[in-house]
């Protein structure tokens, strides 16, 4: 009897479909990215202040009046511009967000002690909307001006990302950790002014 029904084609298709459903889910899913972590240690940017002494006034050779002082430019320093706490949205996530200015001018964003759920297809967006806890926010991040900084390197640790030069930080107000391909927020920080 057994042996009929497998000879069936119709039974054979089914299994067939039912494989090819199992891979794709799989695919879609990667449910064993629940199970597993990514851990990344980057060197985080300083932030402080530096200053050069003034250059002292001198005498010039020729002349018994004292040249005007001059003083050296204030090298710029690296400045954290804003910051925010992570809260969770579709998976549990905890970290901070920094956007930080460098001397050379260029922006970073700088995730902090990040922990979430490793998921498919995670990636880290700069948006112009506001965090909106619990399920709510989940979804939101994709309805106003955004901007993909790349793929999530790691689901916990720290992180560096680098803004375009293009990008004003100015005009961003969030951070979300971004499942591209389901369009859920996994956690998100609204960055205010340090």
């Amino acid at each position: 009897m057994r042996k009929r029904m497998f000879r069936s084609p119709v039974v054979r298709a089914g299994l067939a479909a039912a494989v090819v459903a199992a891979m794709l889910g799989l695919y879609w899913f990667q449910p064993w990215k629940l199970f597993t972590d990514t851990y990344v240690d980057e060197a985080i940017p300083r932030a402080g202040t530096t200053s050069a002494a003034p250059i002292p006034a001198s005498v010039a050779p020729e002349s018994s009046t004292p040249a005007p002082a001059t003083s050296a430019a204030t090298p710029a320093a690296n400045e954290i511009l804003t910051t925010g706490e992570f809260v969770t949205h579709e998976h549990r996530t905890t970290g901070s967000a920094e956007i930080h200015r460098l001397a050379d001018g260029r922006h970073q964003l700088v995730i902090r002690d990040l922990n979430t759920s490793n998921g498919p297809d995670l990636r880290v967006w700069l948006t112009d909307q506001p965090v909106i806890r619990g399920t709510a926010g989940w979804r939101v991040f994709d309805d106003g001006e955004w901007v993909e900084l790349a793929k999530l390197k790691g689901n916990k640790g720290n992180q560096v990302y680098e803004l375009p030069a293009s990008v004003d930080p100015a005009d961003f107000r969030s951070v979300s950790i971004w499942c591209k391909r389901f369009a859920v927020s996994f956690g998100a920080a609204d960055l205010t002014s340090a």
